[in-house]
């Protein structure tokens, strides 16, 4: 079975390689803020244990996951609730989020890389961790698509590939 992949690769207009995805929630956009913000909220379905000093300049520090050292970042811009970007792992995090109506919000993370040929990885990435925060939006608990599977997908519709992939290599 093929994987259903949410993903589009793309350049910015500065040149540089993104992935970019786009959910709906049906949630105001103030509580979508607490999903990109908070780190209770971001422990259901963000890949690091996050805890950001919300503000532009402030420190993000990064702990908890198995395949990436203790790490910290910066916040690139914060304009709540609606836009917060980050330093994360040499990639820059985008999260916009657009109301639609009063209790629907538009989710758009975009991930601009550090190089093209991560694309296929973090995509897939990316696939895992906006599954676990859809069930989480929903009040769920639901096993989400498996990561391998999603990679190959990507990689098969040749979106760039050929970085490292810790568990792979």
């Amino acid at each position: 079975m093929a994987a259903d992949l949410t993903g589009t690769y793309l350049t910015l207009d500065d040149g540089r390689p993104a992935v970019r995805f786009s959910r709906t929630y049906d949630h105001p956009v103030d509580r979508v803020w607490r999903f990109v913000t908070d780190t209770g909220e971001l422990a259901h379905w963000f890949p690091s244990h996050a805890e950001i000093d919300l503000r532009p300049g402030g420190t993000i520090r990064f702990s908890g996951d198995p395949n990436l050292p203790e790490s910290t970042g910066r916040v690139i811009a914060v304009h709540a609730p609606r836009h917060l970007s980050f330093e994360w792992g040499g990639d820059e995090l985008h999260f916009d989020l657009e109301p639609l109506g009063e209790k629907r919000t538009r989710f758009t993370l975009t991930d601009v890389l550090s190089a093209a040929d991560t694309a296929a990885r973090n995509g897939a990435g990316w696939e895992v961790c906006l599954a676990a925060l859809d069930t989480h939006a929903r009040g769920e608990r639901v096993e989400g698509p498996q990561w391998k599977d999603l990679y190959e997908a990507y990689v098969d519709a040749g979106i760039p590939s050929g970085a490292p992939v810790p568990g792979m290599d």
